[in-house]
């Protein structure tokens, strides 16, 4: 069961997630390695490689404000993790979207460092506390497009449908 990996504050910014002076570095396969890099000891567990694939960030309300930056959505794409905020700023939920991260949000969510979620369609549970959270659910086709990996393998799987079919 995935488990939190951190646990951040409100109006969590873009330069937070991945700093400004990084921004020469744009290649996905690259900016992992930058994310969070002003919280170094969250960023060097991060590096390495410390959690497993799908764990999550919780954020409180307007994670990912600041700049319209879509590094800061690949450098945690990178990593496979979720993020499971209170809110998100509007610009880091659509890039979210189009790269293919997983974005819930749960206005209510409470969530420590170490505890176990389960996501389902449209709650949060943490198993660990018994509490369960209604998740906001997005328009079907942005659910579509992030659970397809992002707008290019979405798009490639509707051009090779329609070829197809």
């Amino acid at each position: 069961m995935p488990k939190v990996i951190i646990k951040l504050e409100n109006d969590i910014s873009t330069d937070d997630i991945y700093p400004g002076r990084y921004m020469a570095t744009v290649l996905p396969s690259e900016t992992p390695q930058f994310a969070f890099a002003d919280r170094t000891d969250f960023n060097s567990r991060l590096r390495a490689k410390e959690f497993g694939v799908g764990s999550i960030i919780v954020g409180g309300e307007n994670f990912g404000c600041g700049s319209s930056r879509e590094q800061a959505c690949s450098t945690l794409k990178g990593y496979d993790v979720a993020v499971v905020a209170k809110s998100i700023a509007r610009i880091f939920l659509q890039n979210s979207i189009n790269l293919g991260l997983q974005v819930v949000l749960c206005p209510e969510i409470e969530a420590t460092e170490g505890d176990e979620l389960q996501i389902t369609e449209d709650r949060v549970l943490n198993t660990t506390t018994g509490k369960a959270f209604n998740q906001v659910k997005l328009p079907a086709a942005r659910k579509g497009i992030m659970d397809a990996g992002g707008l290019i393998p979405y798009t490639r799987k509707l051009l090779l449908a329609r070829v197809q079919g």
